[in-house]
């Protein structure tokens, strides 16, 4: 039979091929979307966990949905984007008696699972799912505490105004650990002091 030389098409150039026609370009534009839109979901996590760190209101509620949304942070109950801030606002932003930001938090967030639905025909994806696992930490200082946990995300994504922002967020708490700082000291910058003050 003698050597064969097999061709493949590039990306992009699927279209070319008589045996697979405009059906291969729709999929790998099709899969472009989904890895946009994948991109877009992480970067609107980090931006809310980012907001909660950094104790905004503002930032924290810019992440969901404008009505109807639901939030589930197990101890905190079940309830929609709006009262959440105002749970956020009383924890966040509670002062210690040096003026100082009582809590310090931080969120780290990783090995997500993202699953961006199937639009219709020519559209880009507006609707998605995800899970994400947390690592938590924060320290008390009135109450001179250090607490780690864990806990896993299960969201709901959707497109709106032409952003991803969240329909839901339901976090199941893992297993935490409270322990006293035992003197330790707690250093916070002087801006957080003010800006949990405001």
């Amino acid at each position: 039979m003698g050597d064969q030389v097999l061709e493949f098409p590039a990306v992009g150039q699927f279209g070319l091929c008589a045996s697979h026609g405009n059906e291969a370009n729709v999929g790998v534009v099709q899969l472009e979307e989904e890895n946009r839109a994948r991109l877009a979901i992480q970067q609107l996590k980090y931006r809310y966990w980012r907001a909660c760190d950094a104790k905004d209101p503002d930032g924290f509620r810019a992440c969901f949905v404008a009505s109807g949304g639901v939030l589930d942070f197990g101890p905190l109950g079940r309830t929609d984007p709006d009262t959440m801030v105002g749970i956020f606002r009383q924890i966040a932003l509670a002062t210690a008696p040096d003026g100082g930001p009582r809590v310090l938090d931080m969120h780290h967030g990783f090995m997500p699972a993202i699953t961006v639905e199937t639009p219709g025909p020519g559209g880009p994806p507006t609707r998605a799912t995800g899970t994400w696992t947390l690592q938590f930490r924060q320290v008390d200082r009135v109450a001179g505490t250090e607490t780690v946990s864990t806990g896993e995300y299960a969201d709901v994504y959707v497109v709106e105004d032409g952003r991803w922002v969240m329909a839901e967020c339901l976090f199941t708490p893992g297993w935490s650990i409270t322990r006293p700082l035992d003197g330790a000291t707690v250093t916070v910058p002087e801006t957080a002091g003010a800006e949990a003050a405001s």
